[in-house]
């Protein structure tokens, strides 16, 4: 497989995990609609703090280990209690406060954007999961193509979509926060927390 080859397959099969709505976007709405752009891109290095460590885990072998199931119900238990405090945390401040108080909060979900972006990452099993499928196939293909350079070039193909796309969402956030007015602000940030409900009731769930 040639290097254009094997960049243009990360960058395609990236998307199918990159660009699914999943509880990091809807924390990173609600976290855009105050701070903008910048939110998203220091999201997404909260993001990559926990994501190139566990490819770099799984390059080492640790992808046995991982698919073990008493780890994957782990993971569950914690990312759906996680996301559901999250949520609930988000409810309660948007109910506790008028719409011009919520306008001038700096900190969505009593977190930087930094933490939101690992947090939600880290709490998010199903992200795990695609990196147990989809992507140890291409830390596969990555460690055949050239061993850890291999990984490396897998890593920055993958990752500047995750830029991208987080920084693109803050930035929407911020501009529909203007569009939709105070009044229904409110009523958008508690259907962002009960979703983030929703997502970590299901995680729990499935780890049962």
């Amino acid at each position: 497989m040639h290097l254009s080859d094997f960049i243009i397959t990360v960058v395609v099969v990236t998307a199918s995990g990159a660009l699914a709505p999943g509880p990091l976007f809807f924390g990173l709405l609600m976290q855009g609609s105050r701070e903008g752009a910048r939110a998203g891109f220091t999201c997404a290095v909260g993001h990559m703090l926990v994501e190139l460590p566990l490819v770099f885990a799984l390059s080492f072998g640790l992808l046995a280990a991982a698919r073990e199931p008493a780890v994957k119900s782990v993971i569950g238990l914690i990312g759906g209690v996680g996301l559901i405090s999250f949520g609930t945390l988000q409810i309660y401040n948007t109910l506790k406060n008028k719409p011009k108080a919520i306008d001038k909060q700096k900190i969505s979900l009593s977190a930087s954007s930094l933490i939101l972006g690992a947090a939600l990452t880290a709490l998010n099993p199903y992200f795990i999961l695609w990196w147990l499928t989809i992507g140890s196939i291409l830390i596969i293909q990555a460690v055949a193509f050239a061993a850890i350079t291999g990984v490396l070039v897998m890593y920055v193909a993958h990752v500047w979509m995750d830029y991208a796309y987080l920084t693109t969402i803050a930035h929407l956030g911020k501009k529909s926060r203007k569009l939709i007015g105070s009044r229904y602000y409110k009523v958008t940030l508690i259907a962002f927390g009960l979703i983030l409900i929703y997502y970590g009731s299901t995680f729990i769930l499935n780890a049962a």
